[in-house]
């Protein structure tokens, strides 16, 4: 018997190429549907840091270097430091002017807590979530993960802890982002989500600060999952904006304010879930309560080759780049807040 592999004859190849070229059209049209956003990704010479910038580089190093450098290993499994990282973000929030509200519930034996802070807002009762968390992953003094997460946070609630938005923004610190908790009931956001929920509370946007302090602007030095690297830069100079489907508008709007107010390279990516490293942090547990969320990344593992290990330590972060990431995301919460005039002086 003869197993016939290739079409015979014209009439078969054309429609087996008509076949292909939809297929592949398909694929092209949503490739570009979910890698497509509005404004131009800044290119050229980073222009000189401002005075609010170098203050940011000086608060931003010294936030990882307490954190990552003197605390260190912070989790379950270290208690004490886990504890110690808690009280110093709490200190920072008091010292900015702020009311801490401590969420503690119970994980693996242990009780740990989120730390939540607020500026109530003046013309709505929607909510904007900035937060990060300061847990360690087992090994790691966890400098860039996500030590540099929790110190942008906690800047970008100091420039606007005199504002007046007119939606409530809250900064949150959680607990238990790492393994083993990751995707479980014991991750803290998913805590802290699943309590908004129940409270039928108004989150319109919610910003996931993590790994935020690598870059690298040599060729090649950029990876991605497959195809996502047909699409964007190989170089790692830049930040990434990255949700799910569902937080597409969220998302635009983000990356739209971020490329029109920073000069500073920016990617954004709106994917299903089931790319890889798309739900690699506390956005998924807002996805999981229907909440519009999305993640503020360096790409972590894809281009930091200290991702997860002993060796991510403060000395590794770039705080000048960091900085004007950091002054960016400021203008675009303020932006989606609805908050006024200048921000930072």
């Amino acid at each position: 018997m003869r197993i016939q592999i290739w079409p015979q004859g014209q009439r078969r190849w054309r429609n087996l190429l008509l076949r292909w070229s939809l297929i592949i059209g398909v694929l092209v049209i949503a490739m570009m549907f979910i890698t497509n956003m509005p404004g131009n990704s800044y290119r050229g010479t980073l222009p000189p840091l401002d005075d609010n910038e170098a203050q940011l580089q000086e608060n931003l190093a010294a936030h990882v270097w307490k954190l990552a450098g003197e605390i260190g290993e912070r989790n379950v499994w270290h208690p004490a430091k886990l504890e110690a990282a808690a009280q110093y973000i709490a200190a920072q929030f008091k010292a900015q002017g702020y009311q801490v509200n401590w969420q503690p519930f119970d994980s693996a034996g242990f009780q740990v807590n989120n730390l939540a802070v607020e500026i109530p807002g003046t013309d709505s009762d929607e909510i904007i979530v900035i937060g990060a968390h300061y847990d360690a992953v087992l090994g790691s003094p966890a400098a860039n993960d996500n030590g540099s997460g929790v110190a942008a946070m906690l800047e970008i609630a100091r420039l606007l802890a005199d504002s007046r938005p007119e939606r409530t923004l809250r900064f949150v610190a959680f607990a238990n982002e790492e393994p083993p908790f990751y995707f479980s009931d014991d991750m803290g956001s998913r805590y802290y989500a699943r309590q908004a929920r129940q409270n039928n509370e108004k989150i319109v946007g919610m910003f996931s600060l993590e790994t935020i302090g690598s870059y690298k602007d040599e060729p090649g030095s950029q990876q991605y999952p497959f195809p996502l690297g047909f699409f964007y830069p190989d170089s790692g100079d830049f930040i990434a904006f990255v949700s799910d489907l569902s937080s597409r508008k969220l998302l635009r709007s983000s990356v739209a304010s971020f490329r029109h107010h920073t000069h500073f390279p920016s990617e954004g990516l709106a994917a299903p879930r089931w790319i890889p490293a798309i739900n690699l942090s506390d956005q998924w547990s807002f996805w999981e309560e229907g909440y519009p969320a999305l993640m503020v990344t360096d790409t972590a593992m894809f281009r930091y080759d200290h991702y997860h290990r002993h060796t991510d330590t403060p000395e590794k972060i770039d705080y000048d780049r960091m900085a004007r990431v950091v002054a960016g995301l400021a203008r675009v919460v303020a932006e989606l807040a609805g908050i006024q005039g200048t921000i930072g002086e």
